[in-house]
């Protein structure tokens, strides 16, 4: 693949997520419109976030180039007729909600859309794990009748999941905010 050049790069190495996606989103306003903005980022799951991200903002996710360890993300920033205003999911619970929700054995699927190695350390026992990346091509493996929290680390890759669920047809849908990492219920782990 040819070099592309990038107007403006972003050091990103080293971030966890939301981070990656906070700097880009304060970036990509320092560029015009039509120039393309390279973030270099060592967060695994960052290649879903701001594919993710520039869905639903308008801007073009060009692609990632793996340099080691470095991924190197290429978008393109949109003109204002291409942007679109970055949209919230409008059903979230609490953690509290869904720890009651847990906690009275209600019928409920958890859906931990965080990468594999976050969902090993720890997670709510019984949540399925479908990484946001991967969400596109797995949805079949929920069942649309069911009422699905949505969950991450922070609240922003559920807020996304939440979304793409939505377009598929998906009703019971809630975003769990603030997400895994102020989640002080029971949880598992596999290492």
């Amino acid at each position: 693949m040819a070099d592309i050049s990038a107007d403006k790069t972003l050091d990103a190495k080293g971030l966890a997520c939301p981070m990656p996606i906070v700097r880009t989103k304060k970036e990509i306003k320092e560029i015009k419109p039509g120039q393309v903005l390279e973030v270099q980022a060592t967060d695994k799951g960052s290649t879903a976030d701001l594919k993710a991200w520039s869905e639903s903002t308008g801007h073009q996710y060009l692609g990632t180039v793996e340099d080691g360890d470095v991924l190197k993300h290429y978008l393109r920033k949109a003109s204002e007729e291409e942007e679109k205003q970055e949209t919230k999911h409008p059903h979230t619970a609490t953690l509290q909600e869904l720890r009651e929700r847990i906690d009275g054995d209600e019928k409920i699927t958890v859906l931990d859309v965080r990468e594999p190695a976050e969902y090993a350390f720890s997670h709510i026992p019984g949540a399925v794990n479908i990484p946001l990346g991967e969400l596109e091509k797995r949805f079949e493996e929920l069942k649309q009748e069911k009422d699905i929290h949505v969950i991450c680390r922070t609240g922003s890759r559920s807020d996304l999941a939440s979304q793409k669920l939505t377009e598929k047809g998906f009703e019971n849908v809630k975003n769990v905010v603030p997400g895994m990492k102020e989640w002080d219920g029971p949880v598992n782990n596999q290492h």
